[in-house]
């Protein structure tokens, strides 16, 4: 999926607004964030309750046992993970708060305060945002990352986020990561492409412990 911006615009506004980000730019290369795209928000937010706080093998593993209990074309649907005993979700190996979270997903889809795709399409980021956290288990970041890599959103300034903060301060050098306000204030010159600086912050962590991307 194309980001619905310019890349090396993005790039060459950020590089004009922040010489300390343009150092990171320059050791990093091309912006490379990859847009995954997204199916329904209710698809993406099923997967996304499955793999909190676990390896990626190992939510995997559990989200492939999810789907098989949805047997046929359309898979796992709201009104289907409603009906889905909770036994045969715990036995897929979701804990009981995950299995309280996908049937209140699976709930607040059905009754609409999960919008449809071509609904989340035309909102706004803070819109989203307001609407998606209303879902049991489902958090700030975890609709954050979902507005940048599945909706490729120009402008998400994720500042909870460890990887960004840490790589604030790595570029800043400063001796303590920032506070939320402090990464706000700053991100404010990053407008309207926090998102490609937020990337560029996650790629100076990466730089600091040997990684090229």
């Amino acid at each position: 999926m194309e980001p619905s911006f310019d890349p090396t615009e993005a790039v060459a506004a950020l590089r004009r607004a922040d010489k300390r980000l343009a150092h990171v730019i320059d050791r990093a290369g091309p912006y490379g964030l990859v847009i995954q795209g997204i199916d329904s928000p209710f698809a993406a937010l099923l997967r996304a309750i499955v793999y909190q706080q676990l390896s990626g093998k190992a939510a995997a593993t559990i989200l492939g046992r999810v789907q098989a209990l949805f047997p046929g074309r359309r898979g796992a649907t709201p009104q289907g993970v409603l009906d889905a005993p909770e036994e045969s979700l715990r036995q897929a190996g979701m804990s009981r708060a995950k299995v309280a979270a996908v049937k209140d997903l699976a709930a607040k889809t059905l009754d609409g305060t999960v919008p449809t795709l071509a609904r989340l399409r035309k909102m706004s980021d803070a819109e989203v945002l307001s609407r998606l956290v209303q879902v049991r288990g489902v958090g700030v970041w975890t609709v954050e990352m979902l507005l940048m890599f599945r909706l490729g959103r120009p402008d998400v300034l994720p500042v909870g986020d460890l990887g960004v903060r840490k790589g604030f301060m790595l570029t800043y050098r400063r001796e303590e990561m920032p506070t939320a306000g402090e990464l706000l204030e700053h991100g404010e010159r990053w407008r309207p492409y926090r998102s490609v600086a937020s990337w560029y912050l996650w790629r100076a962590v990466d730089l600091a412990n040997g990684k090229s991307k």
